[in-house]
């Protein structure tokens, strides 16, 4: 008797404020969401928050270790550290979210159509898709950069094709486990068309899901960034990049490690936060993990 009346108490409060309730309670997603808002907030005011021009050089200061000029030192062309690192927060931040919207809307289009036509449709789909992910990202990103060029919108492009066979398969399996249920099939009987089944009916029941897992996945696309920009094919010099900054401060790593290790720990710390609000995110949307 005191659980039936818990439970309807708990029907009674809001829909928006029992997921947010379910967000605070979970300190680690807490934490990682406060972290992941920093972040995003360094790298929209970066102009005004870097004490230095990122580009500016100074012979003088070249190879400078941490100081109240300098907080995080200098590079070996006496740039600043700090400077650069807040604005390679913009271009990672960029990179990341852009392609895995990008990745989101075409994957998820694809794996809706596979899963709701099925027959040939699904079988050319979900085919190009397991011809994509037979590589591996890494393998597959250098390949269409060295093809397309390193330049914003190409590394955008190339990472968001990396991300969207990831987002079909997901929506693919997700679609499968829908397309049967009374609401669709009622809408058919109907004469719903197709757009009209998906948008209306189908996709706000699997939006939750792509959430949380394009949640996790921007810490991927950023750690793919990092990874050609290490390489050589990310943003070019002397445009502040993480990965970039990796990649000049190798050379110097006995003299001056702090070049790539503060670079690195802003790659490990973004990334560490963006999942940590990933498992927020996937507590927030599913009742179960809420305990309803």
């Amino acid at each position: 008797m005191p659980e039936f009346k818990e439970n309807i108490k708990s029907r009674e409060i809001p829909e928006g404020r029992r997921i947010w309730t379910a967000f605070l309670r979970n300190r680690t997603a807490l934490a990682g969401g406060v972290i992941a808002v920093f972040i995003v907030l360094a790298g929209v005011f970066a102009p005004w928050i870097a004490p230095h021009d990122p580009l500016a050089q100074d012979s003088y200061f070249r190879l400078a270790d941490r100081s109240v000029k300098h907080w995080l030192g200098t590079d070996d062309f006496g740039r600043d550290v700090l400077s650069r690192i807040i604005w390679g927060t913009r271009i990672s931040l960029i990179i990341g979210v852009a392609s895995v919207v990008a990745g989101l809307m075409v994957g998820t289009l694809m794996g809706m159509m596979a899963g709701f036509l099925r027959g040939k449709t699904e079988t050319v789909i979900m085919r190009f898709t397991d011809v994509i992910m037979c590589f591996p990202d890494l393998i597959l990103a250098i390949a269409v950069t060295a093809a397309l060029g390193s330049n914003l919108i190409n590394l955008i492009l190339t990472i968001a094709l990396v991300m969207t066979p990831r987002f079909a398969r997901l929506s693919h399996g997700l679609i499968l486990s829908l397309r049967e249920r009374d609401y669709v099939v009622a809408a058919q009987a109907i004469g719903a068309g197709v757009p009209r089944i998906l948008i209306r009916h189908i996709f706000p029941n699997i939006f939750g899901e792509l959430l949380v897992a394009g949640t996790l996945w921007i810490g991927v696309a950023i750690r793919l960034e990092a990874n050609l920009a290490f390489i050589g094919l990310g943003v070019q010099p002397p445009t502040p990049t993480w990965g970039n900054m990796i990649r000049e401060g190798v050379d110097v790593l006995i003299n001056a490690p702090w070049i790539s290790v503060f670079a690195g720990l802003s790659i490990l710390i973004t990334i560490l936060s963006f999942n940590m609000l990933g498992d927020g995110v996937r507590d927030m949307v599913d009742p179960r993990l809420r305990g309803e």
